[in-house]
């Protein structure tokens, strides 16, 4: 059908509800059918086939009434869809064979009766269309081609593109009368307008493409809609028979997850052009299954947000085209290759075996419990699905249909997750200050080396860095000591941008470190000034160090001042710095001596010098250190506290 034919066939179509530049766009089915055959080459028409489409539904709205007259009535004995289809297939196969052709040009007033009445209704029936309705010619367009003066399209129907052309020509016209509105277009059978070969042939998509998308790809904002209300369990092939009619861009569907790395019901849809998207949100509130789903206008920004991605390797696992995706959740993190495929079964096969698997990994290195695995067919995705919620290990796996989009987007949210995890802020009292060498904006500038030999120096540290030691911030070197003053094996590192610290955690992750590797991950500036403001960090997560909870003793309302809390009973284990301003309940004169009240009966010499071994040496002092560089002492403050 994709090249231009002698023979027409002009093709109409109605709903139960709105029609004309509307049509398909309420949802209503189709009540009647239109087609005629013209032959351009003797100049003749055939006969006009006019049927009824009897609808599940048996009703009609008062715009329908008028512009069809038809009522009720008229359907309750009409054949369904399916039934009229088959009558359109043998007529137009009888009528050919009449006139010795074998091939005819589907002619349409619009694309809407294919795209949004057609089509969409057939895919809700499962009903298989016939070939000729995935390729037609929208006539007026056609028709701005021969005349380009003449209205915009939207104004444009058969009665007014024949006005325009019945004072050019003095052809006579035949026009065949159909429903109210339904004026057949064979009346231009003696005007030239249908002698020209026509170029602009529209095609459907017999299915949806999927593929990657790559974060430096130009999207048209455009041609970008939001669908929300989705069911949780929808695949991108579940959308794209939402908009069955309309084309979708290759892998132009990307599902939206939650924090937590769940669907949470929305998806941005990408079509091949505006047409497509406007057409698109005229199916605002369409029902999937017993949901209504809202379409609304996105942006290329949004969609690269979610579906583009930069990874070599998410590409080529999904360089397979005309895969089937099964998403895994909730894997052991002990779990192999040959478990996963054991799981399966054989009666799964995974495209290439192992190479079909997918395992999803935070930065260090660590699994998360995702993996994807592609599978050749439905009939194996199928297989697949029906071990949902089975035991793998002493754990029961989900199973659920998945996307090329998806693939990528778990894979930047796992990628680019805190690698330590962080709790609310709490809110910090006005006696504490933060130091100046510590910044409090969530800026992932920092690196957090793990695993440090305990012998390591600050000069160990850079020699590690090597070539990355230029891209430290002045004193941006911290290390951090455990609770008994002793190297803890970590240490942060502030870098003079993000994009330094991705470098070195790339570079520098499990290099050695006298015969040791050592952990290199990028962080943000906020979880290192929790944790060497005294914070703990430890498999739960990151938790605030004491001085930033809530005050537990609020002032007195009938006091002026307020009231002093009881001494602790327990050793601080994070004094500030002494830069910083002490609490009420510990002040300290300049030069003076310190009392400490309810110290444990068992504590000695040695307790309390770690009660202060937060308090780095004086400059006068600083030998007792060590004799360091100057490019050492250049990335490090003279009094620089290091803490837990």
């Amino acid at each position: 059908m994709a090249s231009h034919s002698d023979t027409l066939v002009v093709f109409f179509g109605a709903t139960a509800g709105a029609n004309g530049g509307k049509l398909g766009s309420d949802e209503r089915e189709i009540i009647l059918l239109v087609w005629q055959i013209v032959d351009l080459h003797e100049k003749k028409v055939g006969k006009l086939h006019r049927c009824l489409v009897k609808p599940d539904t048996l009703e009609l709205t008062d715009e329908c009434k008028e512009e069809t007259d038809l009522i009720v009535d008229d359907l309750t004995k009409a054949d369904p869809l399916d039934k009229v289809l088959q009558q359109f297939q043998q007529s137009v196969q009888a009528e050919l064979e009449d006139l010795g052709r074998n091939s005819f040009t589907l002619c349409v007033d619009g694309p809407q009766v294919i795209r949004q009445a057609l089509h969409p209704e057939a895919s809700k029936k499962n009903l298989v269309l016939p070939e000729c309705f995935f390729s037609f010619v929208d006539l007026q367009k056609e028709f701005h081609k021969c005349c380009p003066n003449a209205g915009p399209g939207e104004d444009l129907n058969i009665s007014s593109m024949l006005e325009c052309i019945l004072p050019m020509f003095s052809t006579s016209v035949c026009v065949c009368g159909g429903m109210g509105g339904c004026v057949c277009v064979v009346g231009w059978v003696g005007s030239p307008i249908l002698y020209h070969r026509f170029s602009c042939f529209e095609s459907v998509k017999y299915k949806f493409e999927s593929g990657t998308c790559s974060k430096t790809d130009p999207v048209d904002s455009e041609t970008v809609i939001r669908a929300r209300g989705l069911p949780w369990q929808s695949s991108d092939q579940d959308i794209a028979r939402f908009f069955k009619g309309l084309n979708i861009a290759k892998g132009g569907v990307a599902l939206c997850l939650n924090a937590q790395g769940r669907r949470n019901g929305e998806a941005l849809v990408r079509f091949v052009n505006e047409e497509h998207r406007d057409l698109a949100l005229e199916r605002h509130k369409h029902h999937m299954g017993s949901r209504y789903i809202e379409v609304y206008k996105a942006t290329g920004e949004e969609f690269l947000k979610i579906a583009g991605g930069t990874s070599n390797e998410v590409a080529q696992f999904l360089s397979k085209e005309n895969q089937v995706i099964i998403r895994m959740r909730g894997l052991p993190f002990t779990a192999t290759p040959q478990d996963v495929l054991s799981f399966l079964g054989p009666e799964s096969p995974v495209t290439d075996g192992a190479e079909g698997l997918l395992f999803v990994k935070y930065p260090d290195g660590r699994p998360s419990g995702d993996a994807f695995v592609l599978f050749s067919c439905e009939e194996y995705a199928q297989n697949a699905l029906r071990k949902h919620k089975q035991i793998l290990g002493k754990r029961y796996i989900e199973l659920f249909r998945s996307t090329a989009a998806e693939v990528q987007q778990v894979l930047n949210r796992y990628m680019s997750a805190p690698l330590i995890s962080t709790l609310p802020p709490a809110p910090i009292l006005p006696v504490m200050a933060t130091p100046p060498f510590l910044a409090t904006a969530n800026t992932r500038d920092c690196v957090r080396l793990r695993g440090l030999p305990y012998t390591a120096a600050i000069e160990d540290i850079l020699e590690f860095m090597g070539e990355h030691t230029v891209d430290i911030k002045p004193h941006g070197v911290h290390m951090v000591l455990n609770q008994q003053g002793r190297p803890s094996g970590d240490a942060f590192i502030q870098m003079k941008s993000s994009d330094k610290a991705f470098m070195v955690a790339q570079k520098c992750h499990k290099k050695t470190m006298k015969d040791r590797y050592v952990e290199v991950f990028q962080c943000s500036t906020e979880e290192m000034s929790i944790v060497l403001m005294g914070g703990t960090l430890n498999r739960s997560g990151l938790s605030p160090p004491p001085c930033k909870l809530p005050c537990r003793f609020p002032p007195h309302p009938l006091l002026s001042s307020p009231i002093s809390p009881p001494p602790c009973k327990l050793p601080c284990r994070f004094p500030p710095p002494p830069s910083l301003p002490r609490p009420a309940s510990c002040p300290v004169a300049h030069g003076s001596l310190l009392r400490m009240q309810g110290l444990p009966y068992s504590a000695g010499v040695k307790d309390i010098l770690s009660f202060f071994q937060g308090y780095q040496y004086a400059p006068e002092d600083f030998s007792g250190v060590g004799q360091l560089s100057d490019q050492a002492r250049s990335l490090i403050q003279p009094k620089e506290w290091l803490c837990l």
